[in-house]
C-alpha cells in the first residue's frame, strides 16, 4: 500500500487507467484484476485519489486540445455553408447564427476575464 507522498504501485497505475477507460468501477476493477472493494478503498486514499483526478484532468485537457484544433475546420465549414449559393436558406441562417453566437460568447468571456482580473488585482491591494 502506498503511504502519503509515495508513488503508486503498478497495479494502482493500471487501476487508474482502467477507471479512465471503463464505464463503471466494477468494470475497471475487473479490467485490472483487483477486487472492487480494493479499488473503492484506493479511491478513498488521498494519494490515489489525487493521481486519479490528475489523470482525469489530463484526459480532459487532451480533449480540449482536439476541440481547439477542430475549431478552424468547423469555422471553415460553417462559412462554406453560409456562402454556398445552393445551400438551403435554413442551413445558411443556422451557420451564420452559430458563427455570430460563438463570436459574441467569446467577447463576453474576454470581458469577464478582464473584470475578474481587475477584481483580483483590487483584492490584493492593501487597505488604506
Amino acid at each position: 500500500m502506498s503511504g502519503h507522498g509515495e508513488k503508486l504501485s503498478r497495479k494502482q497505475d493500471q487501476a487508474i487507467s482502467a477507471l479512465l477507460n471503463c464505464a463503471s468501477i466494477t468494470a475497471a476493477a475487473a479490467q485490472c484484476a483487483v477486487a472492487e472493494s480494493t479499488l473503492r478503498r484506493w479511491l478513498s486514499q488521498d494519494d490515489f485519489k489525487t493521481a486519479y483526478l490528475a489523470a482525469r484532468r489530463e484526459v480532459v485537457r487532451q480533449g480540449i486540445v482536439q476541440v481547439q484544433q477542430a475549431c478552424s475546420i468547423a469555422v471553415t465549414t460553417l462559412t462554406a455553408v453560409m456562402q454556398d449559393a445552393e445551400a438551403p436558406t435554413g442551413a445558411k441562417v443556422s451557420a451564420a447564427r452559430t458563427i455570430l453566437e460563438t463570436a459574441f460568447k467569446a467577447v463576453e468571456l474576454e470581458d469577464l476575464e478582464a473584470r475578474i482580473a481587475a477584481l483580483e488585482a483590487t483584492a490584493k491591494e492593501p487597505l488604506a
